[in-house]
């Protein structure tokens, strides 16, 4: 496959930019086609950590085209503070993505505040009121941010309903010639990049280019198929790729969905296996399950191929990807949840209201653990019998094959079992 998706298929934080990273040392060009810098990627190499938010996982190879998308929403801070790092690169940034701006933050906040107990936990980042204009057709494009006329009318023109939403919130007014003198900066910094992305993409594919498409946060969260309300306000599935690229949904070739061995999610919201106590704690600073963008530590449970199966239904998933397969060394039981009960009836499904999915009991099956350390192996034919076991079983129960797995965080760590990409 040619143009491949790597998607995640439960809360996020699977280790997307791990796989990402690998795959896109086979790649020509990288896309990140949603979201902002609510998302965090962590790849290792050369033991050195990274951490990206915004930035496709490319690039870190001078020779890779890294493209942000359309369905982003970008902060040009984020943006010039993530990119200081990197000296040489090939980018194009979509002239028809969202500018995220200062009061989005503020907005996001405040709405996070009125939720009180029923937050859906928000980075605060302002990507929910950024798609928010977009929708409501009151967002700013970076086609307009990058025009230095157009930028300073059309500032003018969202500063007034948006001071005056400030005041509903009890907060001061937004200074034009502060926000216009600070971004105009950036606005220059990004200038250059800034083009039209679906024709720079379509050209590429009709040269034949090996193309990676990546989103942010996993399929659970997205705005359409996730646990509403507690998602995000964009969709991270592969379905989503064509019209958040520009593309035909044809010349999307297929997707790996990456799954950790087992499931975490970060904020609010139901998680049928969730795993509470000392093992939940141990698996938390084994696997260190904090956010990368925020630190938060992440819930902890058992692998839930429930929701495997619904992010393989809604976004197609040719291949899985297991990450953190070492992290559950040494415990000597493993359950998997197999299907929910919800008012005493077996489900396969995640049901569409959360007051449904907050009720559904887990039905597992237990298989046995491994004591063996599997760091360090090179092959699938090196792991122990019952981490073979554990995977055949997993791709049994989700009906997706599993293409590569890793048993560390660093990119020599990551083993191919299918040649995928």
């Amino acid at each position: 496959m040619k143009r491949m998706v790597v998607v995640g298929t439960q809360w996020g934080d699977e280790g997307k930019g791990k796989i990402t990273d690998y795959l896109a040392q086979r790649a020509d060009v990288v896309v990140r086609y949603q979201g902002g810098n609510n998302a965090g990627h962590t790849v290792v190499f050369d033991q050195k950590k990274y951490s990206l938010h915004l930035l496709p996982s490319g690039i870190f190879n001078k020779n890779i085209t890294n493209v942000m998308a359309n369905g982003m929403v970008i902060n040009p801070e984020a943006f010039a503070e993530e990119i200081k790092p990197f000296e040489t690169f090939k980018l194009a940034i979509s002239d028809r993505a969202h500018v995220i701006l200062p009061y989005h933050l503020e907005i996001d906040k405040f709405n996070e505040q009125l939720r009180g107990d029923h937050k859906i936990g928000t980075t605060n980042k302002g990507i929910g009121p950024a798609y928010t204009d977009k929708a409501s057709r009151l967002g700013m494009r970076m086609s307009t941010f990058v025009h230095p006329i157009r930028f300073k009318e059309k500032l003018m023109e969202i500063l007034e309903p948006m001071n005056r939403e400030m005041y509903g919130m009890g907060k001061g007014n937004l200074d034009f010639n502060t926000i216009y003198e600070k971004f105009s900066k950036y606005a220059e910094l990004m200038r250059p990049y800034v083009c039209d992305t679906s024709l720079l993409l379509n050209e590429l594919i009709a040269q034949d280019k090996k193309i990676l498409f990546e989103g942010a946060q996993g399929v659970l969260l997205c705005l359409d198929h996730g646990t509403y309300p507690y998602v995000t306000s964009s969709s991270p599935t592969a379905s989503s790729v064509p019209v958040n690229t520009g593309i035909a949904p044809w010349l999307v070739e297929g997707a790996i969905g990456v799954t950790k061995a087992y499931t975490t999610r970060v904020g609010s919201g139901p998680m049928p296996s969730e795993i509470l106590g000392d093992l939940a704690s141990h698996i938390r600073i084994k696997g260190n399950e904090f956010g990368t963008t925020t630190g938060r530590p992440r819930r902890i449970g058992w692998l839930d191929t429930v929701i495997l199966r619904h992010s393989k239904r809604v976004s197609g998933l040719s291949y899985l990807a297991v990450t953190l397969l070492d992290v559950l060394t040494g415990i000597d039981e493993l359950k998997i949840a197999v299907s929910y009960t919800l008012d005493g009836i077996t489900i396969d499904k995640v049901p569409a209201e959360i007051e449904d999915f907050e009720k559904c009991l887990p039905n597992y099956i237990t298989m046995p653990g491994w004591k063996e350390d599997i760091t360090q192996v090179k092959s699938y034919e090196d792991l122990p019998e019952n981490t073979k076991n554990y995977l055949i079983k997993l791709s049994e129960l989700v009906g997706v094959p599993i293409g590569m797995f890793s048993v560390g965080p660093d990119r020599n760590q990551t083993i191919m079992v299918k040649e995928i990409f």
